[in-house]
């Protein structure tokens, strides 16, 4: 991202960062599991990344697990200034790579500090409560325990902000009752539109929302429509998700993943691509198309 206006940029916690950030989901093994296929290529990739400009780089100790973290100590930490590294709590891995809820508040805090042990940092900026009451998406269920849990330790100073991940409308207000939510991640994209309502409500109360899956769950309707666009538009599919998403919202936050560093650029520049009303008019009708249905 070249430009510099304030549509670039966005709140998050006490923290400014840039609306184009990087998860590192993708630089585990397979299936999120193990180590990555080439670990020289996952150092290259995160510090290409800080490189280009991202200060904002999505974790999790499940990832692997314990394996992007590590990754990520490795290849940049002494840390930045201004990068915020955000990482989420809530599940287990599996000896047979299952994710398992682990949401008690002993859970919590022993997951808390292994995150602060495998990143090397005294406090972790940004901790995602993520919600395990349903592996197909948000469903609902009690968290005024686990919420309460985080904000005690936030309280203690083992974390400075907290968030939620895979929540509904109403667990995100009964967190936001509880303590402070600086921002939401869930599952969002042009094809799976469940959380318009939930954007707008938190742009208006200058809450970030972090969408993951750009391309996930599209039919192959939709991805042919979709491909199509980005063809007009000498773009990649991945390229248009990005900026469909980007001029959705101003608070949205996007964290596309790859162990690639050449589409780790092509996803950087989605910050470059404007869209035409046409456009947008054309990529809205999958997401009206997949409702109606």
């Amino acid at each position: 991202m070249n430009r510099t206006d304030t549509s670039t940029t966005f709140r998050l916690g006490d923290r400014t960062v840039k609306r184009i950030g990087y998860g590192a989901m993708q630089l585990a093994g397979p299936g999120v599991f193990g180590p990555p296929r080439d670990h020289a290529a996952a150092l290259a990739v995160l510090r290409a990344a800080v490189e280009s400009g991202v200060d904002h780089i999505d974790t999790a100790d499940i990832y692997g697990p314990h394996v992007t973290n590590r990754l990520i100590r490795e290849a940049l930490h002494p840390y930045p200034d201004n990068l915020t590294i955000v990482t989420k709590i809530g599940a287990r891995r599996g000896e047979d790579a299952s994710w398992n809820v682990a949401a008690s508040p002993a859970e919590l805090e022993e997951q808390v500090q292994e995150n602060l042990a495998n990143l090397g940092l005294d406090v972790l900026e940004v901790v995602n409560l993520r919600l395990m009451f349903s592996t197909h998406g948000p469903a609902e269920g009690p968290i005024e325990t686990a919420v309460e849990t985080l904000a005690d330790m936030k309280r203690r100073g083992l974390i400075r902000h907290i968030g939620i991940s895979n929540a509904t409308a109403a667990q995100v207000k009964t967190a936001r009752a509880i303590t402070e939510i600086v921002c939401v991640q869930n599952l969002y994209n042009i094809a799976h539109r469940d959380d318009d309502a939930l954007i707008d409500a938190l742009a208006s109360d200058g809450i970030a929302y972090v969408p993951f899956f750009p391309l996930g769950g599209f039919s192959p309707l939709q991805s042919s429509a979709l491909s199509n666009v980005a063809a007009q538009l000498g773009a990649t599919p991945m390229q248009v998700a990005l900026a469909w998403l980007l001029q959705r919202s101003p608070n949205i936050l996007l964290i596309p993943g790859t162990s690639s560093t050449a589409h780790l650029s092509e996803n950087l520049a989605a910050g470059d691509l404007v869209l035409s009303a046409d456009v947008l008019a054309v990529l809205d009708d999958i997401g009206l198309a997949a409702t109606a249905h």
